[in-house]
């Protein structure tokens, strides 16, 4: 699994901004010790099990110290692995990896944390055809790569903001007067083929999306029999999604409602980074002198 064009543009952004808050004017502890011209190897490890995603992104942080790095791979973005598994080796100037390391592994620690806990998520459902979806529920400027990390666990994007797809939630229903009237107006203006989708709280609520023409129905806060109810009634006619609360206990309860999508901001805004450590070979004693 590979950045897009537009991923890629957004890690070059966030890498630039981290590494002068991390490194600013010079690395002086590094700078003042390592001589310019050593090169080492190096090795990134999981010190968990857990799934890969951010390779791509670790590697732009040391290229742009070390233009002449060397990158091996060991794994893909959205493999397995294990505990004491290498997950890249790589050779660069010695003053790159010292600098490079902290920004590099925030990077590949915080990616791997979500696309673990996506790919957790994912398997709990996975007996059924329920899938998993995020939220906008990133980190500030990391939408993409918060995205990104969730696919390479196995779980599916929402919209990536508020201008690719209509969600009309219970705010935009006040002020418009009502479900129908809402999407109504919703449908007059937008481009035609636009996904709308109606965030629904009660039977009612469903009823009256499912006959204003919604092609999603957000099941929000509702109980596991409700959810199995609103499946029900809606019978295929619009796309269902279930919101809220969603906690790994209740995920295969929720899917085996028949429900199409689950939605979960806890893969994204909860991240626990995936325990990753970053070895730099010694050889032999480097001159200082």
């Amino acid at each position: 699994m590979k950045l897009n064009l537009l991923e890629k543009e957004a890690a070059g952004l966030l890498i630039d901004m981290a590494l002068r808050e991390d490194i600013g004017a010079g690395d002086i502890t590094t700078d003042n010790l390592i001589p310019s011209g050593v090169r080492k190897r190096a090795e990134m490890t999981a010190k968990a099990d857990g799934v890969v995603a951010g390779l791509e992104v670790a590697e732009m942080v040391f290229r742009r110290l070390d233009s002449e790095l060397s990158w091996t791979p060991e794994v893909n973005d959205g493999d397995t692995v294990r505990r004491g598994e290498v997950i890249v080796t790589f050779e660069a100037g010695y003053r790159c990896l010292l600098s490079g390391e902290r920004t590099a592994l925030n990077f590949l620690q915080r990616m791997s944390g979500i696309a673990t806990v996506s790919a957790a998520y994912r398997k709990m459902v996975e007996h059924t055809p329920t899938r998993i979806l995020d939220t906008r529920k990133t980190l500030p400027g990391f939408r993409l790569l918060d995205k990104y990390a969730v696919r390479a666990g196995g779980a599916l994007n929402h919209r990536m903001g508020l201008n690719d797809m209509v969600m009309i939630k219970d705010n935009h229903i006040a002020v418009a007067g009502g479900i129908a009237p809402a999407v109504r107006t919703i449908r007059e203006k937008v481009k035609e083929g636009m996904l709308v989708e109606v965030e629904t709280s009660n039977l009612k609520e469903v009823a009256e999306a499912l006959l204003a023409g919604a092609d999603i129905i957000m099941l929000d806060n509702m109980d596991n029999e409700t959810v199995r109810q609103a499946v029900l009634f809606i019978n295929g006619r619009a796309k269902t999604e279930a919101s809220g609360n969603m906690t790994p206990e209740r995920l295969p309860l929720v899917a085996e409602t028949g429900v199409d999508f689950i939605s979960a901001g806890a893969l994204t805004h909860s991240v626990v980074a995936l325990d990753i450590s970053m070895t730099i070979f010694p050889d032999d004693p480097v001159d200082i002198l």
